[in-house]
């Protein structure tokens, strides 16, 4: 483990600290920036009369969606890349809620994932090595990037230039956050790495970083940068003053950046693009008829509907969904039943999407939790598939509250025999409300390797619980 950690982005602080709640740094400086811009080769941006231009990012890819003669918009993998997930959580804060902004967020997922590399570099290769106008049409013509990666791309003398089309609105730009590890605890380490920092920090380094194309913390740049064509002298960014009694002269890193929120992203980014299968199961006992003040006293069972409805329209084709019910006595002394088994989406949404009506409350059914996890986590074993996320997620407002079925010991000892390195599976247990028994469902989590427990006290903050659930490995909220 290296003591200090100077990543691109405070994203990766953030989703490494949802992934690890025990994950908390002694110090977060910001020591360089680099903001969001739209690469785009240097014809095709004079032609747009886009260079030294600002727009919105979902402005800019909204066009590019209306027209069949628009240039291929890429993006690099945003579960992978700083710079493709800032790039999607602008376009999300622009789009907005509701289910219209879902339908036009999974639009622009779709269309941006049609051009997607996994790394920066692959990407950046894709732009056209030739001016002429069959090269341009055949080769990537816009991508979110940073300021820098246009820099960098520049001062390799390409045969055609790229021009950094700078953003309007909230965007979040690379920030370099200096990180020194929670287990440094050595004196004389600490005060090596504040030493470094205080290097990275002073006046004189404002020129270093321009020299390779980054901008201090507070958007401003030093002399020797090689500005784009309409690159401000300040950018929108890191501006916030040191914590108390520091004098680093550098930013407060994520500022203003929300854990979950970048978690969401990355699972709207998943569920939209990648291939996967899960079962997903549904509490219907008797208590999910109770109202939800925050949701017009609407019931429980209503609003986690309307999240299961908009949770669907958010997977692409590539998933196969299965749906079950269960509260206690659903099939004789069984607590669960199948609504409809693990189905293709590409041929059976509609009748995955039919399911959903179903999962209404029984007024005398109780919680059989202990049976139905065990059972839903064989069902997904049973039915594994290779080169897919295999998954159990399971969605309930109670604690297990039944007199036939397994006690908690022997759940445990079951699903601890079940699990199979070969065939993993994923168990995520969202509760619901305030009412459930959070030690009780962290208990069975923590039996299964990689699982993940999210807690949505307001039901009406489902959908967003789940999306984070889908875009994060582990994780306890």
């Amino acid at each position: 483990m290296p003591d200090v950690w100077l990543p691109d982005s405070s994203t990766w602080q953030l989703r490494l600290r949802n992934e690890a709640s025990g994950f908390q740094p002694t110090k977060v400086t910001s020591v360089a920036q680099s903001p969001l811009v739209v690469a785009m080769p240097q014809p095709l941006a004079q032609k747009a009369k886009l260079e030294g231009q600002k727009v919105p990012l979902a402005t800019l890819l909204g066009q590019q969606l209306g027209s069949a003669d628009a240039p291929k918009f890429g993006i690099v993998n945003p579960a992978r890349d700083a710079s493709g997930l800032t790039a999607l959580m602008s376009i999300g804060q622009a789009i907005g809620a509701g289910q219209d902004a879902v339908k036009k967020q999974v639009q622009a997922l779709t269309y941006l994932a049609k051009n997607r590399s996994e790394l920066r570099d692959e990407l950046l290769e894709q732009f056209p090595k030739a001016a002429d106008e069959a090269t341009l049409s055949e080769s990537l013509g816009a991508a979110p990037l940073s300021e820098e990666d246009v820099i960098s791309y520049n001062a390799k003398r390409p045969p055609v230039e790229l021009s950094a089309i700078y953003l309007s609105g909230a965007n979040v730009p690379l920030d370099y956050p200096y990180t020194v590890l929670p287990q440094v605890v050595d004196g004389e380490k600490i005060s090596a790495a504040q030493g470094l920092l205080t290097r990275l920090t002073a006046a004189p380094f404002k020129d270093s970083l321009a020299a390779v194309g980054l901008r201090a913390p507070d958007g401003t740049y030093g002399s020797g940068f090689a500005a784009p064509v309409g690159a401000p002298q300040a950018s929108p960014g890191i501006t916030a003053a040191p914590a108390a009694g520091e004098n680093t002269g550098g930013g407060t890193a994520a500022a203003g950046v929300d854990a979950s929120a970048v978690s969401k992203v990355v699972g709207t980014w998943n569920a939209t693009t990648q291939a996967g299968r899960v079962l997903a199961v549904f509490d219907v006992s008797g208590s999910m008829g109770d109202p939800v003040p925050t949701a017009n006293n609407a019931s429980r069972a209503a609003v986690t509907q309307a999240a299961a409805r908009t949770g669907l329209s958010l997977f692409s084709d590539e998933w196969a969904v299965g749906v079950w019910a269960f509260s206690t006595n659903e099939n004789g002394k069984r607590p669960w039943k199948e609504l409809i088994k693990i189905t293709p989406l590409s041929t059976g949404r509609a009748d995955v999407a039919a399911t959903i009506q179903q999962l209404n409350p029984n007024p005398k059914g109780n919680t059989g939790l202990y049976d139905t996890v065990l059972d839903a986590y064989n069902s997904a074993k049973k039915n594994w598939k290779a080169g897919k996320a295999n998954s159990v997620i399971l969605f309930t407002d109670g604690q297990n509250d039944n007199d036939d079925g397994i006690s908690q010991d022997t759940l445990l000892a079951r699903l601890k025999t079940a699990q199979d390195p070969t065939k993993p599976i994923r168990l995520v247990l969202i509760g619901i409300g305030d009412e459930v028994d959070k030690n009780e469902l962290k208990t069975i989590q923590q039996t299964v390797k990689g699982s993940g427990l999210y807690i949505a006290e307001d039901p009406t903050k489902i959908t967003d619980i789940f999306l984070q659930a889908i875009g994060s490995r582990t994780g306890v909220e």
